[in-house]
């Protein structure tokens, strides 16, 4: 049997296609991550952090506030964090660190086999997130769990199931401000009333939970400083280095010009990305609505100040499903922005890229983000002028 044979037998097997290759890949890399930094005595600053969102609010120590004996720089994430992290926070560091990352590879995982595709899309997608997805983990980083969440969110609502899609958005979005993107599916709901409720019931639920281990005094005044803390987290993201890699950073990066208003180019993007919305006949069309997950991912990354090279998981998230439903043959255009993507916004920021070009060039000027922003804009474009029956998204063919 030659090797072409033998390849292409290997790659026909069950657990390849059905992506459970992936899910033990993932598992074993986020397990090792998690294990070599104990070992080595690195437990990762997000880790700290994470953690002592849950210590500090057992012990009502203000979460917004340095505490550098156990963690530098400063926590961003909401009060009911600390209620998700309480498991892995009272467990030792080896085991909770370990099994936090490993938690978040299969949440990831499990959100993209939701999506209304063939197993072979599945695991296109899974296998160009996996750099990201290392990227993410590495740096220990929540942004996996983000990008399950916002998938999450549409899967669910596709499948009726409001209440739990609430669930979905309402988490995202009192843990890191992110999940509220999940509302733009609220036009392909059949049950919109009931989303709106349990949207309410759900915002209720998180916003009082961090109470049960704390005070109700303490959790309100926390929430404002969260508050503060962003407002001031985003005037700091506008030059920072790692912060704002995002098509705004590119542009105040690029030009030099930090003083220029964001606001203008953000109603403009807000513009674009509502117009697709203006085709009401297209709302039940499952292209259409990939297409808006796939706009949605992309769109929360390139603008927003707090976009980083870790990041780039959601985005990657929506570049992998935007090219997985392409018609064939894929376009000449597709075909180049999928490898400028896989190779610019994903190898970017690791080591499978040259240092010196990515220190001298991609990094100072954010331009990690222009090939999601072309493909972003490509998106745009098909939503607002392509035919749904061109797009390979039926999973029952």
């Amino acid at each position: 049997m030659h090797t072409g044979m033998k390849i292409r037998l290997f790659f026909n097997r069950p657990f390849v296609m059905d992506g459970r290759i992936i899910l033990y890949l993932w598992i074993a890399i986020s397990a090792f991550i998690g294990i070599f930094n104990l070992l080595t005595g690195r437990l990762h600053n997000n880790y700290k952090i994470y953690k002592y969102v849950f210590l500090n609010t057992i012990e009502q120590f203000p979460l917004y506030q340095h505490r550098p004996q156990f963690f530098d720089d400063v926590n961003h994430y909401g009060p009911v964090f600390g209620v998700i992290m309480a498991p892995f926070a009272l467990m030792p560091d080896l085991i909770g660190a370990t099994l936090w990352l490993v938690f978040l590879a299969m949440v990831m995982y499990f959100a993209v086999k939701e999506l209304p595709l063939k197993p072979w899309q599945h695991l296109a997608i899974l296998l160009i997130c996996t750099n990201s997805m290392i990227i993410a983990q590495t740096n220990v980083q929540f942004n996996t769990a983000t990008a399950a969440l916002i998938i999450l969110s549409y899967t669910l609502i596709k499948k009726e199931k409001d209440g739990w899609a609430a669930f979905m958005i309402m988490l995202g979005t009192f843990v890191k401000l992110y999940g509220i993107v999940g509302f733009a599916f609220f036009f392909f709901s059949k049950h919109k009333p009931k989303l709106i409720l349990w949207s309410i019931i759900w915002g209720i639920v998180f916003f009082v939970l961090p109470m049960f281990i704390s005070s109700t005094e303490f959790i309100v005044g926390q929430y404002k400083a969260w508050f503060n803390e962003l407002i001031i987290k985003n005037q700091g993201n506008g030059s920072a280095l790692q912060q704002n890699v995002s098509f705004l950073g590119m542009i105040h990066k690029s030009t030099g010009n930090f003083e220029f208003s964001n606001l203008p180019v953000l109603l403009g993007a807000l513009l674009l990305f509502a117009l697709p919305y203006l085709r009401i006949r297209e709302y039940r069309q499952n292209s259409f609505q990939l297409l808006t997950l796939a706009s949605v991912l992309i769109f929360t990354v390139l603008f927003s100040t707090g976009s980083e090279p870790n990041t780039y998981i959601i985005a990657l998230t929506g570049v992998a499903i935007w090219f997985v439903i392409q018609p064939r043959p894929y376009s000449a255009w597709s075909l180049f922005l999928i490898i400028f993507g896989i190779v610019i916004s994903s190898f970017g920021p690791s080591d499978l890229f040259p240092r010196s070009l990515y220190t001298q060039i991609i990094r100072p000027y954010a331009l990690q983000a222009l090939p999601c922003t072309l493909i972003w804009l490509t998106i745009v474009y098909e939503m607002l002028f392509k035919k749904s029956d061109n797009y390979l998204t039926n999973p029952k063919e």
